[in-house]
């Protein structure tokens, strides 16, 4: 690295300490532009980096809620706006006990770039908390997305920042949230991506992404005259994004063999076809369980 990388990475560390995710995007992107930098002394001269790789605004709170045995419970809650020189902050919100301030601001300052490739007028923001939803009930989780909202609420706006989704974070917490954000500011507005169609979502949303990753795929292997059809693919996951994937790579021929979740993964040899596809979007959606369930049912799968 040179000098002005060294003494650029080493005063991120010392004013975000103990945030090494955070430290590792800032170093990638430091690193990418140092060419940049070099040739337009005016950028450097400007504290362009410096400001891109500070918040504009971190915003932290607990959020209490009352689980289904009457006991309150803390969380804590966060959003991170990382940049609106373009437009309003947009990010998702990840519910996951792995959740803490130097996660969300890396993903974050990620978000920023991701959302200036797009050429539309979006900043770059992320949100959570370190609750996590994995065995809760849906009124548990209600309860707690609606104490979440009530603070969150203060800070966005569908001009300010604008949340979506993320890991924990599917169509039933974006309703919960939604519903509790119209309560609060009797207003309905786009303030929430990710929403069902009946109130305000957009078209095949939760397909998109799903569909996305294998498009590119597809775009990837016809530029050595290739197609999906007849290949076997391997999917990481199981949530919304593996699940539509899945369902794209059947369409388009191909054979999808693993998906996984926190606990494990599992390998069907055989291939999901579209009847494995919907026991586990059953599995997943409906049921909360576990795809180890699924070798359960299936037992050529391991």
């Amino acid at each position: 690295m040179s000098a002005f990388v060294d003494e650029f990475m080493a005063k991120i560390k010392a004013d975000n300490p103990c945030e090494p995710e955070f430290h590792q995007a800032v170093q990638e992107v430091v690193e990418s532009l140092e060419p940049v930098i070099e040739k337009n002394p005016k950028y450097r001269e400007a504290k362009i980096l410096e400001r891109l790789a500070e918040p504009e605004r971190v915003i932290m709170f607990r959020v209490p809620w009352v689980d289904d045995k009457g006991e309150i419970q803390i969380n804590k809650g966060y959003r991170v706006e990382m940049n609106s020189a373009i437009g309003p902050y947009k990010g998702g919100l990840r519910f996951h006990p792995s959740v803490y301030l130097g996660l969300l601001k890396f993903l974050a300052f990620e978000q920023v770039f991701k959302n200036s490739l797009t050429t539309l007028p979006m900043g770059g923001g992320k949100g959570g908390s370190n609750f996590d939803p994995k065995g809760k009930s849906d009124l548990e989780v209600m309860r707690f997305t609606q104490s979440f909202m009530t603070e969150l609420s203060r800070h966005i706006g569908d001009r300010t920042d604008i949340p979506a989704g993320d890991i924990g974070v599917g169509g039933r917490e974006i309703g919960f949230m939604f519903g509790q954000y119209k309560r609060i500011r009797n207003e309905f507005v786009g303030v929430l991506t990710g929403k069902g169609i009946e109130f305000g979502g957009s078209l095949i949303r939760p397909e998109a992404t799903g569909y996305g990753a294998v498009y590119f795929a597809a775009e990837m292997l016809a530029t050595r005259d290739q197609t999906l059809e007849g290949k076997t693919c391997l999917v990481s996951g199981s949530g919304n994004v593996a699940q539509y994937a899945i369902e794209k790579i059947l369409d388009l021929g191909g054979k999808p063999v693993t998906c996984s979740d926190s606990g494990g993964y599992i390998y069907d040899e055989a291939g999901l076809d579209r009847d494995k596809l919907a026991f586990l979007l059953e599995l997943k959606n409906v049921k909360r369980g576990r795809v180890k369930e699924y070798a359960d049912k299936y037992p050529g799968a391991v």
